[in-house]
């Protein structure tokens, strides 16, 4: 295509997740152009965060009606309505989405055109879009700015890539739940969605390669979390897949563990084995921008080395974590408006205490360094642990299984990690988070405040007094 015919624009935003808050007012006077191959709103919002909370809470609901007997009370979960339970979800997801991609395309933002499909670098600074019809337009941005995120990772187990499987972009998606299934993954994408699926009633069986679920969680953590798994699912860690097919029988695995063949059976397979940045499917080696197995370099600005692109989010960063990507992309958008003149200092993000958590049954939360990442580093620590059944709420909750642990460097006697498997634990983390960002010690974190007695957050309090 000549260049006379190469559309230009001063910004291209490729991927509609935390992308899609660039433009404001700030971006009036731009001309916008936004790159979408799939379904507007990202990761999060259609197949990931979002839809599989509503889904874990569905379940935990399910897991307390089956548990209640031990507070006295007879109850039964009677029957699972599927359909129902897949549809307040994406009942409220899909006119999201479908919504967000009206308004871009409204006179509202008559500066912003979309264009969807798949786009891929020419060079540095043109983008070719092919849409679902195989047309192909090129457009080039004086900045573009990719956020395209990751997606699931296929292992190149034999047999997989001949049978009909699902993964997280799809099963969440499904018209009726099987009575067996089989997960191949022991991240929190499997121990998510097994959890959710074992407590509607589907018979799961999870294999996975490591032996034990959650390997990146703290090792008491993880080794906890295992035990409690084996008693929800047919949990098969330590194990080398070595075939996958199907036939008139359903879907099998084969599969050696600790010495010994074994073979699952299912009517479905989850593949849940992680998920990995889109930066091959953007082309960005015609562009000249350096890459790392799929994942964008970037500085601490989100420059990449070629100059006018950026990029944040799962594409770029090693967390995969939506709140990171939305605070990466609202320095970003402030970057953009320093490299056209805002007379303000470029901004980053401080990522040292970035909290994830797995939404599994435990739940977990963790923040900054595990005990074997601590004592790797040679820094003296100081390690609490606190149970659950320490406290008074723990008593009601007849919690015998889950706890809290803390690691506090020796010297400065600040937090550097913490970790909860346990009910509430994405909640209960929150003031830890708070503690570390501010540089609070342990015992201005224990004693300067009221904790209200009896409520579970006790057990933070508990832990951090054992310092």
């Amino acid at each position: 295509m000549s260049e006379a015919n190469i559309r230009k624009f001063d910004l291209i935003i490729v991927g509609t997740g935390s992308g899609n808050s660039i433009p404001g007012p700030e971006f009036d006077d731009w001309d916008i152009a936004i790159v979408e191959k799939g379904v507007f709103g990202g990761t999060c919002l259609n197949v990931g965060c979002i839809p599989s909370k509503m889904l874990v809470y569905a379940a935990d609901v399910a897991e307390t009606i089956r548990s209640s007997e031990r507070y006295g009370i007879n109850a039964k979960v009677e029957s699972i309505d599927w359909i129902a339970i897949r549809d307040r979800v994406f009942g409220r997801i899909d006119p999201i989405a479908a919504g967000g991609e009206t308004y871009r395309i409204s006179q509202e933002c008559s500066n912003i055109t979309v264009y969807k499909g798949h786009g891929k670098f020419l060079n540095d600074q043109v983008l070719q879009v092919e849409d679902a019809q195989g047309n192909l337009t090129e457009i080039s941005g004086k900045h573009i700015v990719l956020g395209a995120g990751a997606r699931p990772f296929i292992p190149p187990y034999p047999g997989l890539d001949e049978i009909d499987f699902h993964t997280s972009d799809t099963v969440m998606r499904i018209d009726e739940l099987p009575p067996t299934m089989i997960i191949l993954g022991g991240g929190y994408i499997a121990t998510e969605l097994g959890h959710v699926f074992s407590a509607l009633g589907v018979d799961v069986t999870l294999i996975n390669r490591g032996e034990k679920l959650l390997k990146n969680e703290d090792e008491d953590v993880s080794n906890r979390f295992t035990e409690s798994q084996s008693k929800r699912l047919n949990l098969k860690c330590g194990s080398t897949v070595h075939r996958v097919w199907s036939d008139n029988d359903g879907f099998h695995v084969a599969f050696e563990r600790r010495g010994a063949q074994e073979q699952a059976n299912a009517e479905l397979v989850l593949v849940a084995a992680g998920r990995v940045p889109n930066g091959d499917s953007l082309n960005v080696e015609a562009a000249g921008v350096t890459h790392q197995s799929n994942r964008v370099v970037v500085d601490k600005y989100f420059r990449t080395n070629v100059e006018g692109i950026w990029a944040f989010g799962d594409l770029s960063n090693e967390h995969q974590l939506k709140h990171l990507a939305n605070a990466e992309v609202k320095a970003l958008r402030h970057n953009l408006l320093v490299a056209e003149g805002l007379e303000e200092p470029l901004r980053s993000v401080d990522d040292r205490f970035v909290p994830h958590a797995v939404f599994s049954y435990p739940q977990i939360a963790s923040v900054g360094l595990t005990e074997a990442q601590a004592r790797h580093a040679n820094i003296p620590i100081l390690v609490a642990r606190k149970d659950y059944g320490g406290t008074a709420y723990g008593w009601a909750m007849e919690d015998t299984e889950n706890f809290c642990k803390l690691i506090a460097d020796a010297k400065s006697r600040t937090l550097i990690g913490a970790h909860i498997i346990g009910p509430q634990a994405a909640t209960l983390i929150q003031q830890l988070i708070q503690g570390m960002e501010f540089g609070q010690t342990v015992d201005e974190l224990a004693t300067r405040q009221f904790y209200i007695h009896p409520a579970l957050t006790e057990l933070i309090e508990n832990a951090l007094l054992d310092f």
